[in-house]
Formats: structure tokens, sequence, C-alpha cells
């Protein structure tokens, strides 16, 4: 059950980009007594269209293990940032899958570049779901030619629901906003639940404007807009095979072309795109498999925002804090375990205090005196609540954002491939 997370409101159409999803079966086992038929009745394919002209740059997993799908994102933005299509499906990874696995995308990518009268290598894929299984090619090559029989600018929701695996609620949002004159509009999309500690970006997320950005300036902006938001979060700790964030801009609103960070517009379209960002990816950790606690973790009083991340990551991270968090134990132990082993040199433990929202556990290092359990348990109760560490060596700050671990977390990942 996710916290606190509804559907998604309406969803505005950005100009110069097109959307469709089908049901490919990407799950169904081909013996018939394994058929996941759930699966097999939703959509689970999607194919995203740019007009010519839209400018996109991406950031993907940093695991020794980055699917086929990855590495052709990679190799084929590497030449060129002006993509015409995007090629998505849930169910299965295409992970740790070798040659095979990179022809099934490359062979996936033409069929659907064929469809739309483009250059194939003008089309990225985009897999997720089990790893280590191939792709049922001819079943997902019918499905993408279903797609681009249904392509509109309004279909932001069938999408974000045809990527979804163990997500419980579609993610997806939008904004509107004036840019230097000229009216834009951000649409973004994501999945993700679990396996969930990006490097880079989340599971997989998807985000379109019309404001003009240069190639190079995009890559840039992307990055930015990624730490501030998806590298932010973690649900269990782990780093998917798959991670993938993308921003498409068609420059369709009219207004100038934003060729630097020091552009007229560049630090609002930022802030903008990361709103959208931060949305989606605290989205997914209101969705985390199993759980029941929305928990931001900040950290001030360090010597280095990444010393700061580090403590906070740690914290986020420990499976005994979240099981903590999980039963309400307002255990000062757990966290003071996290904080120590996050490796910071000459750490001074006398100096460290820690609050539960406005109730103070522990100061100097030490339990305080003034502390009442039933108090800091009280806040553990909540859905949502804030954990703030203070360091006491510096001026630095940084937050993430997690979850709890549950029995229903464990449960959803042993029955994950049944």
């Amino acid at each position: 059950m996710a916290v606190n997370l509804a559907e998604p409101g309406e969803l505005f159409a950005v100009p110069g980009v097109r959307l469709g999803s089908a049901s490919a079966s990407v799950k169904v086992s081909a013996d018939p007594d394994q058929s996941n038929v759930a699966q097999a009745q939703r959509d689970d394919v999607a194919v995203v269209v740019f007009d010519a002209g839209t400018t996109l740059a991406g950031v993907f997993t940093q695991s020794g293990f980055a699917a086929p799908p990855v590495q052709l994102c990679r190799s084929r933005l590497s030449t060129t940032g002006a993509m015409r299509a995007l090629i998505v499906n849930s169910g299965n990874a295409n992970a740790a899958t070798g040659e095979r696995g990179l022809a099934d995308a490359q062979r996936l990518c033409a069929g659907v570049a064929e469809l739309l009268g483009i250059n194939e290598k003008e089309v990225l894929p985009f897999s997720t779901g089990v790893i280590g299984e191939f792709l049922p090619v001819d079943r997902m090559t019918r499905g993408f030619a279903r797609c681009t029989q249904t392509l509109a600018e309004n279909q932001w929701l069938g999408a974000a629901k045809a990527i979804m695996t163990t997500d419980t609620v579609a993610k997806a949002t939008s904004r509107r906003f004036e840019l230097d004159g000229a009216n834009v509009t951000v649409t973004g999309m994501a999945k993700g639940a679990g396996m969930m500690r990006p490097d880079m970006a989340t599971m997989l997320a998807f985000m379109a404007c019309d404001a003009s950005v240069s190639e190079t300036c995009l890559q840039t902006l992307v990055r930015e807009v990624a730490d501030a938001s998806f590298n932010r979060l973690s649900v269990d700790g782990d780093t998917s095979t798959n991670d993938s964030f993308v921003v498409a801009c068609t420059g369709q609103s009219g207004g100038a072309t934003i060729d630097s960070s020091a552009a007229p517009g560049y630090a609002q379209l930022r802030a903008e795109l990361t709103s959208v960002a931060t949305e989606l990816a605290q989205a997914i950790v209101r969705d985390g498999e199993g759980a029941t606690k929305f928990v931001t973790v900040e950290v001030s009083g360090g010597r280095t925002q990444k010393e700061c991340a580090d403590v906070a990551f740690t914290v986020a991270h420990s499976p005994l804090v979240k099981t903590a968090i999980f039963a309400g134990d307002p255990n000062w132990g757990r966290f003071c375990m996290a904080i120590g082993r996050a490796g910071l040199t000459d750490f001074d433990q006398s100096k460290v205090s820690l609050h539960l929202n406005d109730v103070c556990i522990a100061r100097d290092g030490l339990v305080a005196d003034d502390y009442v359990e039933a108090a800091a348990a009280e806040v553990m109760a909540l859905e949502e609540y804030q954990v703030l560490i203070d360091l006491g060596r510096g001026a630095a700050r940084d937050a993430v954002w997690t979850s709890d671990l549950s029995y229903e977390y464990v449960r959803i990942n042993a029955e994950y491939r049944t």
C-alpha cells in the first residue's frame, strides 16, 4: 500500500510528443502452466515518439551488469542527442542476456523505426522486470506495432501504467510555467518500487518539455536534475541493471534556445524540471515495495555535502534502521550504529545530535536527559516524518528520502518470479 500516494492528476500534452501503449504479454512464460494471466491482460509495452528537431539526453546505471538496452542507449546517445522515439517494456529487464539481448533490442528498435519511417539509430530501447531472461521478441514486435497505431499526445497515463512492474500506483506529473516570455509545458513519468538506490537516476524515468535546449546543455541539465532528485532516494539500497533517466526537449514553445548554464532561463528551467523529478522520485519511495512509512533523513553540520550524503544514505540503507522504522521503535542505537559506519574521518561522536521531527532523542552523542521515549514513538507511528541528524562539524547539509523494510517487502521479492 503506497504511503500517501494517489493516482496522477491531470497530465498535460507536450507539443511534439506522442505516446501509445499496448499489451504484449511480455512476462508470460512459454509454458502455459506458468503463465501469468494478469500480466497478459494489461499493457506492458509503450512507444514515445518525438517530432523532428527534438533534443534528448540521459543518464544511466553505473552497474557493471548494465543491461543491453542501456548499452545501446549509451552508444546511440554518444553520437547524437537527436532521437525520434523511445520503446519501453515492463516484465523483462533484458539484463544478463549478452549478445542475444543486444541483438533483440536492436531488432525491436529496427521494427519500430520501420513503422515510423525513421532511422533505427534514432530509437532508444528501455526494459524493466525480471533479470536473466530473454525477451519474447515476436510478441513484443506485435505489441509495439499496436502502440504505433494508437499514438496520441494525451496518452501519458497509459504509458506510465504500461511501464509498471511491482509498482502499485502509476507515477506521472505535469507543470506549466512561463520561461523567458514563452509558455512551457513539462510532463514526466517514472516507474520503480524495489531494487532502488540509484547511482544516477531511477529504475526508469522519462520527462519531456517543449523548451528549446541544445544537446550539450541538456546533458548538463539532466545530470544536475538527477543529482537533486532521483539520486536522493533509497528503498532497499540496491542499484538496478537498467536504471535510466531521459529528458527530451521538443523546442516547440517558441522561446529562445538555452545553450549553456549561463543562458537566461537555464536556472528556472532546471528548477522546474527538478520539481517534477523530485515529485516522481518521492512517489517511488512512497510506493516502495511493502512500504508503510515515508521518511526524510536530513543530515546537517557536515564539513561537505558529500559526507552529509554519505551519512544520510548509510542511515537510509541500513536494514536495522529500516526495520526499526517499520516497527515504530525509536531505538537510538540503530541510528548511532549507522552514523558511525558511514566512514567519516576525524569523527567526533560527542558532537552528534538526533531529532525525530521536533523530538530530541540524543545530543552530544548521548541520549538526551529530557528524552521521553513515548514522544519519539508517537512520531514514528506517523506515516511521514523526518530524521534530523546534526554532525556538529561544519555548515554543509544534505537529505535523502527512504522507506521502511516490512514483512511485505520480503514476500514481494520472494515471490517476484512466480
